[in-house]
């Protein structure tokens, strides 16, 4: 029988590791950095952050941690999640590039 995969992570530097103690995972979310990269453009914002909880639901073999979110107008719209940093800085690139793309589309219609 396969063994779950921790449910708590927290970064070291940029790689998560499971922390298995929820007290101490509990603190160091409330208190680190989580972010990734954040870009405004325009009226639209998009964020990309480190979840510290897998978001896999139990599919797949990595768990997914991070997680890119464009808001237009305070609301969120679309989402994007990714397995590692690396994975997730280059998510928000290409959000804030199809965002960016959008955006001059509208202004030239």
């Amino acid at each position: 029988m396969p063994v779950p995969k921790p449910g708590y992570y927290v970064l070291l530097g940029k790689l998560a590791v499971p922390e298995p103690d929820v007290m101490k995972w509990a603190h160091w979310l409330g208190t680190a950095n989580r972010h990734v990269a954040q870009d405004k453009i325009g009226g639209v914002m998009v964020s990309t952050i480190f979840l510290g909880l897998d978001h896999s639901h139990g599919r797949g073999e990595f768990p997914v941690l991070f997680e890119t979110m464009v808001f237009r107008g305070g609301d969120p719209q679309e989402q994007d999640r990714y397995e590692t940093w690396e994975q997730a800085e280059a998510g928000h690139k290409a959000m804030v590039a199809l965002i960016r793309a959008e955006l001059i589309a509208k202004a030239k219609a």
